[in-house]
């Protein structure tokens, strides 16, 4: 393998990985560096602020404002070119989830007495928000049919709709970002329809 590549006239070093507008390229299109480097990037967004998500001084309704506005960004740039896997999705909700606990603070257990960390599903009934993977779902299909209703001259649509040549592994392929388009489709019940042609009516 060349350690370079030319193109035109210019001469390009081969990287395993280089960093683009604040999104981390691999050669093997993995998606799980570029999610461990914007949760890196949260990480010390949230560590900034964690004194002002705990402060007395605060409503909830502010603090939760700060997390949506200052940190989540953060995390979220470029989510909409993302295909996820349940491990990744997994890794997201553990983010949130450790920012939401520092939001609303500990419980006092009923029966001991004892001061415990709020379970998952209670964080869920006190965030009055979407969650992380929601609105990484949500942005992505808004870019998806943003990108359909450009026409074929635009290079955007035409990778979109583009085949590629040769097959795929005999092995279980991994889910392209198209697969993770259709199959949340399918659970706002629109997986069978062409969400090509769905898209062109932007209103609908």
């Amino acid at each position: 393998m060349h350690d370079e590549i030319t193109v035109i006239y210019s001469t390009f070093n081969r990287v395993e990985e280089f960093k683009y507008l604040g999104t981390t390229l691999t050669n093997q299109n993995s998606f799980s560096e570029k999610i461990k480097s914007r949760l890196k990037s949260g990480n010390a967004c949230y560590h900034l602020v964690q004194n002002l998500l705990s402060t007395r001084l605060l409503s909830k309704n502010l603090e939760i404002k700060i997390y949506r506005t200052i940190i989540l960004p953060v995390v979220l740039y470029g989510c909409e070119t993302w295909s996820l896997t349940l491990r990744e999705e997994r890794k997201l909700r553990v983010f949130e989830n450790m920012a939401l606990r520092r939001i609303f603070g500990s419980r006092r257990d009923e029966v001991t007495g004892e001061w415990r960390r709020l379970h998952n599903e209670e964080l869920n009934d006190l965030y009055y928000s979407h969650n992380i993977v929601w609105v990484i779902k949500s942005r992505r299909m808004r870019w998806a049919g943003h990108v359909a209703r450009m026409g074929e001259e635009r290079g955007l649509y035409r990778v979109l709709v583009g085949k590629l040549e040769g097959k795929r592994p005999l092995e279980r392929p991994r889910h392209r970002w198209v697969d993770n388009i259709r199959m949340d489709l399918q659970k706002v019940g629109c997986g069978y329809m062409d969400w090509i042609g769905l898209a062109q009516d932007r209103d609908r």
